[in-house]
């Protein structure tokens, strides 16, 4: 038997989870998360095979999650389940320790077989998204790029986000730029959009 841990913070989306899993003979659904710490914790505590994680979660988000259960339950397999198929999130989920990634519109025996996968020692990513993931690249921006461009995602000022990260403004700018033309966009908001929808930020 399995012993499968589902880590969401959204209830119908957990119990719709299990129940679905519950049909299968050789899975067992024997603990639910409504956020990454507590995933881990329950992880731990109760010796899951494999945990099945949502990329945006409070707390813990689901890859700082799968990162912080391959040090502290190495035997725990996790595998990303999430709306956000984006492919900077398949690429920092592998880099973390993640067995696998797929998207939550995958028919349940898919899903199932999955877990089994994984279970055994596999990776498994969703087709589709590992095609577009080597398509597109790792992301090019640097890591304070990142931070500066998350900031400016909800339309903060230069002063705002320097104050934020404790950075001049000049310095807020040059990175602002550099991550303009690292992502073709025209402006901050549009960069910040484009490195979203990627996954980068």
């Amino acid at each position: 038997m399995i012993r499968v841990l589902i880590a969401d913070d959204q209830a119908l989306v957990r119990s719709g989870l299990a129940a679905l899993l519950s049909l299968e003979a050789d899975l067992e659904v024997v603990a639910q998360a409504t956020n990454g710490r507590e995933a881990v914790d329950l992880a731990v505590s109760t010796q899951v095979d494999v945990a099945l994680l949502d990329v945006q979660m409070p707390e813990l988000d689901g890859i700082a999650a799968a990162r912080e259960l391959s040090k502290r339950a190495p035997g725990c397999k996790t595998l990303i389940v999430t709306t956000f198929g984006r492919t900077g999130y398949l690429r920092s989920a592998l880099e973390a320790g993640a067995s696998g990634f797929m998207v939550k519109d995958t028919p349940a025996e898919q899903l199932a077989q999955a877990i089994r996968r994984v279970h055994e020692g596999f990776k498994v990513v969703d087709p589709e998204l590992a095609a577009a993931s080597f398509s597109e690249g790792a992301s090019p921006l640097t890591e304070r790029e990142t931070q500066v461009l998350r900031v400016a995602r909800d339309g903060s000022e230069v002063a705002v986000i320097a104050a934020q990260l404790h950075l001049s403004q000049g310095t807020v700018r040059n990175h602002l730029s550099s991550a303009i033309t690292k992502t073709g966009a025209s402006n901050r908001f549009q960069a910040a959009t484009i490195a979203f929808n990627r996954g980068w930020i």
